[in-house]
């Protein structure tokens, strides 16, 4: 088994991923597990971590380096990583902010997150996503959406993050879906792709009516028969087109470029055609760990693991 030379780690509320990062800054591993920040309190991050790349560490004269992004480094984290504040640089491999372990073999680093004061936000996670999309391509000046359980939609220029907007999207869709009483009529998993635009240019049309038009997919399902993947879909398309409707400002006129997973990139990707936005998209995995990456390779310049 080889020795990793530093270790990015992107630890979410539900997930734990690691990217085990050779000598010549190959890939050694690809790991996961459901270790997720949400089920664990902070002594027990450590133990969560170690189980899944202790095989790739080395010995305690020469211990492995971990950068970690993402709400391993909240409040209800590992150790709280203060928010940058924006307009700023996605990351600072100055600022990272280190854990507390017991294992000599390693070190953790925390990679904080960004803020902004008005109007009200933070971001911990997408900062390293976006890195990640600016080292790849430097010049690149215009406006990101990250879909996910909250999607951000970002400001960049000449290099940094100039504001943000969150939506909570992703999770209103889980929650509507699954605890609501539209639970009744929403299928799990299949899509229609006519009814899911024509719900995104119907919300586009008239936001306001977005609460009335939600409980219309639970008489339609029992009035007209909606099936459940064509009520899943509508679902979709009426919360990303409220969604679409308040980040106007964002995407109107704008280069938009969508990271993340191609399941929920090519729904951001379809609702802004409609508009007559072609956007492209950057895989999420990819992102994270080229961010990661240029944080390793700051802190790595200035240390003497």
């Amino acid at each position: 088994m080889s020795v990793a030379r530093w270790i990015g780690v992107d630890w979410g509320t539900t997930h734990l991923r690691a990217a085990v990062i050779g000598a010549e800054g190959e890939v050694l591993a690809d790991l996961s597990s459901g270790a997720g920040m949400g089920q664990l309190s902070p002594e027990t991050f450590e133990p969560a971590l170690l189980q899944l790349i202790e095989p790739f560490l080395g010995d305690h004269q020469r211990p492995t380096p971990v950068i970690a992004c993402g709400m391993v480094g909240s409040r209800q984290g590992w150790r709280e990583a203060p928010y940058r504040s924006v307009p700023c640089a996605p990351v600072d491999p100055v600022a990272l902010v280190s854990a507390p372990v017991t294992d000599p073999r390693l070190t953790v680093h925390i990679v904080p997150g960004l803020s902004q004061t008005a109007p009200a936000d933070v971001m911990r996670g997408e900062e390293t996503q976006i890195a990640g999309l600016l080292a790849a391509r430097p010049n690149w000046d215009g406006v990101l959406c990250l879909p996910g359980t909250h999607t951000k939609w970002v400001q960049v220029s000449a290099g940094e993050v100039v504001s943000f907007r969150t939506f909570m999207t992703g999770e209103l869709f889980a929650l509507l879906g699954a605890h609501s009483v539209l639970r009744h009529g929403i299928a799990s998993a299949g899509w229609q792709e006519e009814a899911f635009a024509a719900a995104v240019t119907e919300t586009l049309a008239r936001p306001e009516r977005l609460a009335a038009d939600l409980f219309g997919l639970r008489a339609a399902g029992l009035l007209h028969g909606l099936d459940g993947e064509t009520a899943r879909a509508r679902l979709s398309g009426l919360l990303i087109g409220a969604e679409l409707a308040a980040a106007r400002p964002y995407w109107l006129g704008q280069d938009v470029l969508v990271i993340g997973a191609e399941e929920v990139s090519g729904a951001y990707r379809a609702a802004l055609a409609l508009q007559g936005v072609t956007a492209g998209t950057v895989p999420g995995r990819d992102a994270v760990l080229a961010g990661l990456a240029i944080v390793a390779a700051g802190f790595l310049k200035g240390s003497t693991v």
